[in-house]
């Protein structure tokens, strides 16, 4: 490359020193900025932030970007800044004792007034590592705060934007140290090739880094659950599945369309699982909530390391139906599915009636007397497991044969009653006037409000004094914990023990990923009620909703769905024993993968074999033919080794036949071209000589005259990228070439 005359240089060194800092500048602030934009929008996708701080630094920010697109060098002055600093130092108090209630909320906003002050007073280095940092600590909240698979996507936007950050923070700190600056790089010609190096290189070293982590990740193992799991926020659906539930909670839940759980039968692969996701039993009414006063009890873990959820030593067998003919003749249905349940907050195991075992990397599991399961291990919040259930249920004509009385234990626990309208025993002694038998009498009170009631997800209007009147005889609409409800009370007071169980109901399938998407919306609540010799069986008293299949846009988030599903499983929730599992399926298909390949390579050794036997019999019969087929082969390769080459001289011969596109680059190969033609002619430029000496050097004065002008052209093109004079380079070179 031929460089000007160091005398050419020097007088322009402080503007282009000038103009390589203003580059540099601006092209970090840009940088800075996504940065913190992206660590913003992983902090606002988690659904954590709210709508006050949302709006506050999305206008911040908005504001930021068009003073960046502008070239706006707006800065808060520096006399505001640490007063108002300080004033929030105060309101964080306020904030954590009074507005958030929670530590990790309110630090959130403080960072967000960290980071919205520090956008608008970038004015030193420490400012813009200080900004980096605060958008490091966003990204940080957003893991704490999210589980979603979009948290990978913006990462990468982070990374792209932070590496992009840190090159710049280190040219930046080159460039004031340097001794000196080459003016190529300065002004618009040099910012756009800045722009075109970070766009290439950028990319490369996110890719390197994203790859070595995703290898770090997989192969180095897993020590606990995640170190801030205390901090997540409660979710409504933990409150809408406690041991105190108000009526009205489950229909706030089924508001929701966001996915709760996964869960993968063992051999079902069309989707014709229909099951009730049992969770809480609740047995004591007030008239406005229903409870669960029952103790719990560890369940006792079996030799293969899985929990035996049918007994306990220290469990009371009241609840457990007594030996009989169907018990001891019946034929077990077990299924055993797999869960992989959504950060909810809640340490209750859903799991299908009758649950028999459960399997999951838990160190403590409890039962209580009605078969619920919770998870007693808090360093390990309840992520995946799997489990057995048994789903056998006797006939409705072994049902009508059951005794009438129960045990006076499950009597006192589930024939209790607060103080009732009277016109709901009349009720419900009306509904089952025809029926003989209690089995019966449960299902005429499940057919009738199934069909004379409404389904709707909205809450009756005010505060209703007794809103279980209020729906038999008022509203008559409801959702589904006003209509167990209301059975589980009739069949009270018909002296037949009943109890609510909340949990979830069905679940959409996924044919991609072979699993049930169960989501808030699915939450549901059913009754159970008792028969002596058969134990509790299900009545679902709500009305049947219709659903359809999805089509377009919802069959394309089934697509989505298949992968948050494997971003949860095996990033989010990656441990040993998915490590494990892991490497021995890439052991075997590893193994497999080499057998198949040596394989393959018996079979082509044989044909590659006959085809050359074949092709030196065809030329041993027509050599001349095989000679010239060799020939163009040989010229084929030639111009394929050579393709870059010839790549190169296109693109410097349509760069030097348009000069004005691109000055700086043409000015090069066109002064370059005329040194060749001048050394063609004895006229050799030494390494060592700039073009004002090589133009002094020429002793032929017509010559030297012409090169002088072709360098004064030169100059201005390749130092001042000027359009005008890299167009006349090709003139004056034909001048030089026609002079003899």
């Amino acid at each position: 490359m031929v460089h000007g005359p160091y005398y050419v240089l020097m007088p322009q060194a402080h503007a282009g020193e000038n103009a390589l800092a203003r580059t540099l500048e601006r092209h970090l602030d840009v940088a800075l900025y996504l940065m913190v934009a992206t660590g913003f929008a992983m902090l606002a996708s988690a659904g954590s932030l709210d709508l006050v701080a949302l709006i506050c630094v999305m206008v911040a920010l908005a504001a930021r970007g068009y003073l960046l697109l502008r070239n706006s060098p707006f800065i808060f002055p520096e006399h505001w800044t640490t007063p108002l600093t300080v004033g929030y130092a105060a309101f964080y108090l306020i904030d954590y004792f009074l507005i958030s209630d929670s530590f990790l909320t309110a630090t959130v906003h403080l960072v967000l007034f960290i980071t919205v002050m520090r956008i608008f007073s970038l004015r030193r280095d420490r400012d813009r590592y200080f900004l980096a940092v605060i958008a490091f600590l966003m990204v940080l909240a957003a893991a704490v705060f999210t589980v979603n698979s979009l948290f990978l996507l913006l990462f990468a936007g982070f990374m792209l934007a932070a590496v992009t950050t840190f090159v710049l923070m280190e040219m930046n700190n080159a460039a004031r140290k340097a001794a000196f600056l080459e003016s190529g790089f300065g002004g618009v010609v040099g910012e756009r090739r800045m722009t075109r190096s970070l766009v290439a290189i950028t990319p490369i070293l996110v890719g390197g880094i994203l790859l070595a982590g995703t290898l770090i990740f997989f192969l180095l193992p897993r020590v606990s659950a995640g170190y801030f799991s205390a901090y997540s926020p409660v979710s409504q659906l933990s409150t809408g599945f406690s041991d105190h539930v108000e009526l009205g909670a489950i229909g706030e839940i089924q508001r929701s369309s966001s996915v709760v759980m996964h869960i993968q039968f063992d051999g079902d692969y069309r989707g014709a699982a229909d099951i009730k996701w049992r969770g809480m039993t609740l047995s004591t009414f007030d008239g406005r909530s229903w409870s669960n006063v029952h103790r719990r009890f560890p369940a006792s873990r079996l030799p293969d390391g899985s929990f035996d959820l049918t007994s306990s030593v220290d469990v009371p067998a009241t609840d457990v139906p007594a030996t009989s003919s169907w018990m001891e003749n019946r034929q077990m249905i077990a299924v055993h599915y797999r869960v992989l349940l959504e950060p909810t907050g809640t340490n209750i195991f859903f799991l299908a009636p009758i649950g028999e075992r459960l399997r999951g990397n838990y160190r403590l599991i409890e039962m209580d007397r009605t078969g619920d399961a919770f998870n007693a291990d808090f360093e390990r919040p309840i992520g995946i497991y799997e489990a057995w259930s048994d789903i056998s249920r006797p006939t409705a004509a072994q049902l009508r044969q059951a005794p009438v009385d129960s045990s006076q234990d499950v009597s006192d626990r589930y024939l209790q009653l607060p103080a009732l309208d009277p016109r709901i025993p009349q009720l419900a002694r009306k509904v089952t006037s025809g029926a003989s038998n209690n089995y019966d009498r449960a299902a005429a009170i499940e057919h009738y409000l199934q069909t004379q009631f409404g389904y709707t997800l909205q809450l009756p209007p005010g505060n209703v004094a007794d809103p279980l009147a209020n729906f038999l005889f008022v509203r008559k609409r409801g959702h589904c914990e006003y209509f167990a409800s209301a059975m589980a009370v009739m069949l009270r007071t018909l002296r037949i023990p009943t109890r609510v169980i909340t949990g979830f109901r069905g679940g959409e399938f996924n044919d991609l990923s072979g699993q049930y998407v169960v989501r808030a919306s699915d939450a549901h609540a059913w009754v159970e009620a008792y028969f002596p010799n058969y134990g509790w069986m299900s009545f679902d008293p709500t009305p049947s909703v219709s659903t359809t299949n999805p089509v377009g846009w919802e069959r394309a988030g089934l697509y989505l769905d298949a992968f948050q599903s494997f971003w949860r499983e095996w990033v989010v929730n990656y441990d040993a024993s998915h490590q494990h599992t892991l490497g021995r399926e890439v052991f075997q298909r590893s193994q497999q993968t080499g057998f198949h390949f040596q394989h393959w390579l018996h079979k082509r050794y044989a044909s590659w074999l006959r085809s050359a036997r074949r092709i030196w019999t065809a030329g041993s019969r027509s050599p001349q033919r095989w000679a010239l087929y060799t020939f163009f082969g040989l010229l084929l390769l030639a111009f394929a080794g050579s393709a870059r080459g010839i790549w190169r001289w296109l693109k410097r011969a349509r760069l030097a036949s348009k000069p004005a596109k691109a000055p700086v680059l043409a000015a090069s190969i066109w002064y370059e071209r005329m040194t060749r033609l001048l050394s063609r002619r004895g006229l050799r430029k030494a390494t060592g000589q700039t073009p004002q000496e090589f133009v002094r050097s020429i002793p032929d004065q017509p010559t030297r005259e012409q090169v002088a002008r072709f360098t004064e052209q030169y100059e201005s093109a390749r130092f001042g990228a000027s359009p005008e004079a890299a167009e006349q380079l090709p003139e004056i070179y034909e001048e030089i070439s026609s002079t003899r």
